[in-house]
């Protein structure tokens, strides 16, 4: 058994390229004539090609795009309410799809279709694309034979997940490269700038400031350890990576990022809405109360919301009301609780959850316009303590020098 590429066109006259997995090539064709694709071109991959695949695979050459997950599921929900077929829907959503293992993928889950497999479980086999929120809500969709109201909600929810993220990332540019500036500045300085005042200081012999030393100092350990400090940033930064991976490390880190000054109330607006907004969604999908909550802790992507909200699902399973666990959590506004209160008593918690999401959705895009504006002061700050050391360290000694020779 071998992997073949092959090109080929199907009965509309789209041209479909991928890899096959086969015994030859004639297999091959045997299985794309059965998909109702005509191949023009097979060819074996050769083992490098294999190797290079793997590398891509580890580089994350396989992630599909959030981008192109949105586009699926609008592009699924309008063939599901049209009507057509899933295998045929698929196939052709593959043919037009650019990402190479994304179309890989939609091939596969059409081939699984036709062998009587449901679409929740050939999505199942691939969890790095699809995700648990995903595959749960297509089952209920298939279950309740709403999958195009599923397919729609689920474009939804992760656009608006998306557009979040694009907004977060937006307003933190700025402030990025004000600080990677400073660093390469405050660099330079102790390298280049700091040591040709220190040699003029000796020679002249005079008595130094407190400051200019501790800046001759600082100077001294970047010219002479600079790549000592180098290597222990990487270190420490890696460390601190790897040890937020970890499970103590992701529930400690999710625990204190909540507290950040300046982001940290914004982030916790961001995981209010995200927990009201997936959490409406599977009610409203139908998905049990407790895999529900199950599903919106690992939206969450924050270990240690996401114990408080298994916490919140182990006393719905002692038959506790939803009210009084949240309340327990700990970790929800006054907001969250009185519509979960108000909701819970009138058999709307899922509209109530919506129109939450909507408010915190609303407050987040406020925050994250004027997250700049709020971050300014700081960066104004510190600049201005960097350019006073400096004054401090360096100009006053020439100053005082410059009044003896007078």
């Amino acid at each position: 058994m071998a992997d073949y590429r092959f090109e080929g066109r199907t009965s509309q006259g789209q041209e479909v390229t991928g890899t096959l997995h086969g015994a030859s090539a004639d297999a091959v064709a045997g299985q794309l004539v059965g998909r109702g694709v005509t191949p023009i071109k097979i060819v074996e991959v050769s083992i490098g090609d294999t190797y290079l695949k793997s590398i891509n695979a580890f580089l994350g050459a396989e992630k599909v795009p959030t981008v192109d997950l949105i586009m699926f599921s609008r592009q699924m929900y309008t063939i599901t309410k049209a009507g057509v077929p899933l295998t045929r829907g698929l196939r052709g959503l593959a043919a037009s799809v650019r990402h190479e293992h994304f179309r890989e993928v939609l091939i596969d889950v059409a081939d699984r279709l036709e062998t009587g497999v449901s679409l929740s479980q050939a999505m199942g086999n691939y969890p790095k694309v699809f995700n648990s929120l995903f595959i749960s809500l297509i089952n209920v969709g298939e279950n309740s034979g709403a999958l195009d109201d599923v397919f729609r909600q689920i474009g939804f929810y992760m656009e608006r997940d998306e557009e979040t993220k694009k907004q977060v990332k937006a307003a933190m540019r700025y402030p990025s490269f004000v600080m990677v500036a400073l660093v390469i500045a405050v660099t330079a300085v102790n390298i280049m700038v700091i040591p040709a005042f220190a040699n003029m200081f000796e020679q002249f012999g005079a008595e130094l400031p407190l400051m200019t030393k501790m800046l001759i100092g600082m100077s001294h350990v970047f010219v002479h350890y600079g790549w000592f400090l180098l290597v222990g940033t990487i270190v420490t930064v890696v460390g601190t990576i790897y040890y937020i991976r970890t499970p103590n490390g992701a529930y400690l880190w999710g625990r204190y990022k909540l507290k950040l000054p300046v982001v940290g109330g914004l982030i916790e607006r961001a995981s209010m809405a995200r927990y009201s907004r997936s959490f409406s969604l599977m009610l409203g999908a139908g998905v049990p109360v407790t895999r529900s909550l199950d599903l919106c802790g690992a939206a969450l992507d924050n270990s240690y919301l996401d114990e408080k909200v298994r916490f919140i699902r182990e006393g719905i399973e002692r038959g506790e009301s939803l009210l009084n666990t949240h309340i327990q959590a700990q970790i929800f506004t006054p907001l969250v609780l009185q519509m979960v209160a108000v909701g819970e008593e009138s058999g709307q918690v899922e509209e109530l959850l919506a129109e939450v999401a909507e408010f915190y959705e609303r407050e987040v895009d406020y925050d994250l316009k004027t997250l700049t504006s709020r971050i300014e002061p700081i960066l104004i700050i510190t600049m201005a303590v960097f350019v006073a050391v400096l004054a401090l360290g360096i100009f006053v000694p020439m100053w005082s020098m410059h009044e003896v020779q007078g």
